[in-house]
């Protein structure tokens, strides 16, 4: 999938309780899969909505002294200037707008598909529904920062979702991608996207990982953007 590895296993799916007439693709963060997203999906379904994880690639990531692991793009460093890798960041999220195209070809339109991750998983899905052409339905960004930020607003120039609705949410004890990184993010959005459609959301206590409180607000906002056909 990405560069020179090997390619990923098929994705961890939560198929919707009826027929699937919406979908959200999620991404999982660095070392993890996309198993424990999809049960946590499971938790939180709505019947019409299919729950796509899709499983990162191995690949050797530099912030972790080169040990191979489960990642959509290396990782240089976590400092808010660090180098970046560019042309995987790009490669993944043209694997992702692939996966987008696939459903859209089972007949679940892109404005009824949702983009989301965690951390570096939120940064990818990010950074591709910024950069695609296909317009859809939200972004739900958990935990995470915009790669390749100094490449916006230009790098939006031909993408469909200027006005797309993002969710974006951050745990306020994360000592991993700290606060002030999803803080930035939030203003770098709002300075070029439709700031009424940038969403922030925070929670005390909450660490690098998720909370009950979190996963109810991303179920709100999933059932806001898809819902159901009557």
């Amino acid at each position: 999938m990405c560069g020179n590895n090997m390619s990923a296993p098929l994705p961890a799916i939560v198929p919707a309780a009826r027929k699937a007439t919406a979908a959200v693709i999620f991404l999982h963060g660095l070392g993890d899969t996309g198993h424990g997203w999809a049960e946590a999906f499971a938790g939180i379904r709505t019947p019409h909505v299919k729950y796509i994880c899709p499983h990162a690639p191995l690949m050797p990531v530099t912030l972790n002294m080169k040990m191979t692991m489960p990642s959509w793009f290396d990782i240089i460093g976590l400092s808010p200037d660090a180098e970046e890798d560019e042309s995987g960041i790009k490669q993944a999220a043209e694997n992702i707008k692939s996966l987008i195209d696939q459903e859209v070809k089972n007949g679940i339109p892109a404005h009824r598909i949702i983009v989301g991750g965690f951390s570096q998983g939120g940064a990818l899905s990010l950074y591709t529904a910024l950069t695609s052409q296909q317009k859809l339905a939200g972004v739900v960004a958990l935990s995470c920062w915009l790669p390749l930020r100094g490449s916006f607003p230009q790098g939006a120039t031909g993408s469909a979702n200027k006005d797309t609705q993002i969710l974006q949410c951050h745990g306020e004890a994360d000592m991993l991608v700290p606060l002030v990184f999803g803080c930035l993010t939030v203003e770098k959005l709002k300075s070029f996207l439709n700031p009424a459609n940038v969403h922030f959301k925070t929670y005390p206590g909450m660490q690098h990982g998720s909370c009950p409180q979190e996963m109810m607000d991303i179920k709100q906002f999933i059932e806001k953007q898809l819902p159901p056909i009557s």
